[in-house]
């Protein structure tokens, strides 16, 4: 059963729904949303059990996810949208793609991954149980040195406590649940379904969601754009929208 999502809305022009991914906001986009608000109708969204969006109890899986982005589309009215997520949003989106093809001008398919090995899936898999065991809060600065680079590390801690506490702030029971979706989901064996244009965009030191897997993905979909943002780790929307934006702006404006 879908759950009523917390969104926001600003702009004018076709609707771009842009979705988060673990333990994050929809302030995760607050820059996309102002580069992009003159020319399209923005619609940000927090997850289930994420900012202001309740959870109801019990696991939830994908499909649920997508069950939710659905839910808000007909909420609001829109007959399609471009739709574009980040990490766990850049699988809700692909997959929502492949259920709702009608409903999706384009995707945006950011930092996120596909074609893992077994090995990949198996350091996932362990970052997962390390915070099983030790708890979530021990393990909050492995995770944030993956997400973000050090200099940024270095110059902006006040940003990384920020994003530290939006995850401490969500439910662990919620945090590890999309982190186990996350985890055990595989594109590769539907994504070839998915008929919309896509633009791929990863960074350049993203360990879990390298450019080498973001090239299966780009191989995956005939006539997608793959971009690989040079020294950026997996943030890329906290740390740099500046670096961004230029490439997703007229992405959506050739499709608008």
């Amino acid at each position: 059963m879908s759950v009523p999502t917390a969104y926001s809305v600003a702009g004018d022009g076709p609707p771009l729904i842009m979705i988060h991914g673990i333990g994050a906001r929809r302030a995760t986009f607050d820059g996309m949303v102002a580069g992009l608000k003159d020319r399209f109708t923005c619609i940000t969204y927090d997850l289930r059990g994420h900012g202001l969006t309740p959870w109801t109890g019990g696991r939830f899986d994908l499909d649920d996810l997508v069950d939710d982005l659905e839910d808000l589309r007909a909420r609001l009215g829109i007959a399609s949208a471009h739709i574009a997520g980040h990490s766990l949003g850049g699988m809700i989106g692909p997959r929502y793609a492949q259920r709702y093809p009608e409903r999706v001008k384009s995707l945006g398919i950011w930092s996120t991954a596909a074609f893992r090995t077994e090995d990949d899936s198996a350091k996932v898999r362990g970052v997962v149980a390390a915070m099983r065991d030790k708890g979530i809060g021990p393990v909050l600065d492995t995770l944030t040195a993956r997400w973000f680079t050090d200099a940024f590390c270095a110059a902006r801690p006040d940003v990384i406590e920020w994003r530290k506490k939006q995850v401490m702030d969500t439910p662990a029971e919620v945090f590890l649940n999309v982190f186990d979706i996350y985890a055990e989901t595989e594109m590769a064996p539907w994504l070839q379904e998915v008929k919309a244009p896509a633009q791929i965009i990863t960074g350049e030191n993203d360990g879990g969601c390298n450019p080498r897997l973001n090239q299966l993905i780009h191989q995956a979909l005939p006539g997608s754009e793959l971009v690989i943002l040079p020294h950026l780790k997996h943030a890329i929307f906290i740390e740099a929208t500046d670096q961004v934006l230029p490439h997703v702006r007229p992405y959506l404006l050739q499709r608008a």
